[in-house]
């Protein structure tokens, strides 16, 4: 940028907020910290492991991170976007190092990478500038609190439905747990120790999917010297959210100038939820969010990337130089193809995404220019070659059943068989409006903002419209096995809630809201929430049927009386504002205020939900016996990680004589490759369902014998061609042979479990 159009810029700029005095500007971030603190305090987290996660958040992770991003943006903005952005960049970074250390078997080294980065920005002149930055515009007060406080419900949240449920281990033979999350800890312990990555429950089996986030984890317990399960089932996934809301304000403050865009945008995302109607809280085209975060937290680490890339891609598609907030620069070219990389082996629905937003923006741009926009033609080639990389090199072009098929998966089930006629008509019209309202709801601030704007949008605005837009049409478009469509929807969200923010800012701007009436709109919408909580709570019912569209019926029903009542009080509204001054043109933002506030409800229905269940609310809530994982750690602990382990239990269940081979515990705890574990979850079969037979019945039953009728030869076998040394018995599941006492070194047991040692 030329001095004469960052004078434009900055002259166009909204004048900076008075600096507030450093306590209160402070007290946001250190109220939100300690209220994280101690929400993982209060469930049962070492504070040791509390202080050594903040040391590796904050040396190993953000302090490289926006060291980096410093250098390759142009102006700096805020303190806050630096260090949001330096988090994202910390992610992306830490993977290519971790590929090397452990590649060269240095993986207990891992800490040096972050030193190397900082050491390079002490050592080299030019660099040391970016150690301190003086010229950062203030941040709002408001806007730093409401953030901190959508940090702070999401972390309760995530506390009610996931924290409090699930102990870091098992505290008995009775704990329950849901079945991924012992699988995603065992990716993670994979990740620590091996590479390149294998499937951890069947030893050969390479790993053809997206483990990025895994890796993070493994990352995180060898910096930070924390134990896996603590990194998994309590550290990781709260700041991983923290840090995808202040992304998400801050996303939404960069495209649009204006601070309130962020701050809504994160509300929008973290604390409305979607909207129902049924208790227990039901999720037909999907699942609630916390759900889908905590079972498996590829979603929420790919949001960060994510989020950070739509950051970077708007200052690419945007290259006017009047925009409210300062250009990133050159240096978008760089950090946008890196977090495109890690957005691919972070989520597999993030890049088509993207993909399909760049498209949208690019056709825009051409017809409302009539010049190719060259910069978001190379964006989309960069987008491409990134899945053409996943696709090839991480998931070795296997598509886990994904497939066009419209609807098929998705909606078509709630109105199969058709009643035919008007009826039929009808029944599709219902199950499209049930999943506008139940997914889709809080992002209808798009549809002022288009009003207002007369299709007129800014560049950045066509691509978060393209984003939005495309993660429910490939939702709708695609049919996968187990509903993995679904997750096209939840990347399309990290658009959708920015111009959804942007939109209800135009409309409260137009209505020209004092303080006075801010302040009572603000109420009002609290009030709102309160009621529609308090009438859920009392209300709602479970879903009952015979088909699966009596699903929708209690949401169709509830939106239909919201509806009813919207247009009384409309009808009210229109003659009153004649009158009373106040009300005079402010129907639409109030209106707008309500509607987005239907779905606040959401996330504390799911929070009640999971007061009733010993895991949070999940459907696979499987037995994780304390016995099983004192064994398992009691391996891992006197074996070395090359080692492999064989084990007789391989189901999670049989069901008339189909084994549910979903048995991740072994791999998960012992944190070792186990010959043959469960195998319902590997690529080659994951589109076939958990109870597809094993693809190497003599592999397996050569497992097996080592257990129920071992032979010297057998056992040496085992240890010579597939480096097991370590024979790990249920006895519940089946007692093994006395000759495997002669044949192998008994060294564990805890009368359900047993551990042998092959020499």
């Amino acid at each position: 940028m030329t001095a004469t159009e960052a004078a434009v810029a900055d002259s166009s700029a909204p004048a900076a907020p008075p600096r507030a005095p450093a306590l209160l500007r402070w007290a946001p971030l250190l109220a939100g910290a300690g209220y994280f603190a101690a929400v993982l305090l209060a469930a049962d987290t070492d504070p040791a492991d509390i202080v050594r996660y903040a040391g590796y958040l904050l040396l190993a992770l953000i302090l490289p991170g926006t060291l980096v991003y410093r250098a390759l943006r142009r102006r700096p903005h805020t303190l806050v976007e630096d260090v949001a952005m330096g988090a994202a960049v910390g992610l992306v970074l830490e993977l290519p190092a971790w590929a090397l250390y452990a590649w060269l078997g240095l993986a207990g080294w891992l800490w040096t990478w972050p030193a190397a980065i900082v050491g390079l920005f002490l050592a080299v002149p030019r660099l040391r500038r970016h150690w301190l930055v003086r010229d950062y515009r203030p941040t709002p007060v408001g806007w730093s609190w409401s953030v901190a406080g959508a940090v702070a419900f999401f972390t309760t949240y995530l506390s009610s439905t996931f924290l409090e449920r699930n102990p870091i281990l098992p505290t008995s033979e009775e704990t329950h747990q849901y079945l991924d999350l012992a699988y995603q800890l065992s990716l993670a312990g994979e990740a620590k120790h091996q590479f390149p990555i294998h499937l951890p429950q069947v030893a050969a089996e390479p790993l053809d999917y997206h483990w990025f986030g895994y890796v993070h984890m493994a990352a995180t317990s060898l910096i930070g010297g924390i134990d896996l399960p603590v990194v998994a089932l309590r550290l990781t996934i709260p700041a991983l959210c923290a840090a995808a809301i202040v992304l998400t304000a801050v996303l939404g403050w960069r495209v649009s100038g204006r601070p309130a865009v962020g701050a809504i945008a994160a509300v929008l995302f973290f604390v409305v939820g979607e909207t129902n109607f049924t208790d227990p809280v039901t999720m037909p085209f999907g699942t609630q969010a916390s759900f889908v975060i905590w079972h498996g937290m590829s979603m929420i680490y790919s949001w960060v990337l994510l989020i950070a890339l739509i950051a970077v891609l708007a200052d690419v598609v945007d290259r006017r130089p009047d925009r409210p907030v300062a250009a990133i620069g050159r240096g978008a070219f760089v950090l946008a193809p890196l977090l495109m990389l890690a957005s691919s082996g972070a989520k597999a629905s993030s890049l088509p995404v993207v993909g399909l937003a760049l498209a949208v923006t690019a056709v825009a741009l051409l017809i409302a220019t009539r010049r190719i926009p060259w910069a978001v033609v190379g964006a989309g080639l960069a987008t491409a070659a990134a899945q053409l990389f996943a696709t090839a090199v991480l998931y070795r072009f296997k598509s886990y059943g994904l497939a066009v098929d419209p609807w098929a998966s998705s909606l078509e089930p709630y109105w199969t068989p058709p009643p035919g006629g008007w009826p039929s008509v009808l029944a599709v019209l219902a199950v499209f409006a049930a999943f506008v309202v139940n997914m889709q709801l809080r992002v209808v601030g798009m549809l002022p903002l288009l009003w207002l704007r007369r299709g007129r949008l800014e560049p950045v605005q066509w691509f978060l419209l393209g984003g939005a837009l495309a993660g429910p049409a490939l939702y709708l478009l695609l049919r996968q096995p187990g509903g993995g469509n679904q997750y096209f929807t939840r990347a399309g969200f990290a658009f959708a809630v920015v111009i959804s923010a942007w939109g209800y800012v135009l409309v409260a701007e137009r209505a020209r809201l004092t303080r006075r009436s801010g302040t009572v709109l603000g109420l009002g919408a609290l009030g709102l929430a309160a009621v529609l909580v308090a009438l859920q709570f009392r209300y709602a019912e479970p879903a009952t049927g015979e088909t699966m569209f009596d699903w929708l019926r209690p949401l169709l029903w509830w939106s239909a009386g919201l509806a009813v009542l919207a247009v009384i009080a409309a009808g009210i509204w229109l003659p009153a504002s004649l009158g009373i001054a106040a009300l005079h043109k402010r129907g639409a933002i109030a209106l707008l205020t309500a509607v987005l506030v239907v779905g606040a409800p959401g996330l504390l229905m799911d929070m009640r939900k999971s007061e009733r269940s010993p895991n949070g609310g999940a459907y696979a809530n499987i037995a994780l016996p304390k016995s099983r994982v004192d064994a398992a750690r009691w391996a891992r602990d006197h074996s070395q990680p090359g080692d492999v382990l064989a084990t007789n239990v391989h189901c999670l269940a049989v069901v008339n004589g189909w084994c549910d081979a979903r048995s991740f515990w072994l791999s998960a705890y012992a944190e070792r490759r186990v010959l043959v574990e469960g195998w319902g979850f590997a690529p080659r079969v994951a589109s076939s369902g958990a109870y597809t037979p094993f693809w190497d019945q003599e592999l397996l039953r050569r497992n097996d014998e080592a257990f129920s009728a071992p032979t010297e030869a057998g056992l040496r076998e085992l240890r010579d061609r597939h480096a097991v040394r370590w024979l790990v018995v249920d006895r519940s599941v089946g007692t093994e042979s006395p000759e495997l006492g002669r044949l192998a070194r008994l060294r564990y047991e805890n009368g359900r479990m047993a551990v042998y040692q092959l020499s």
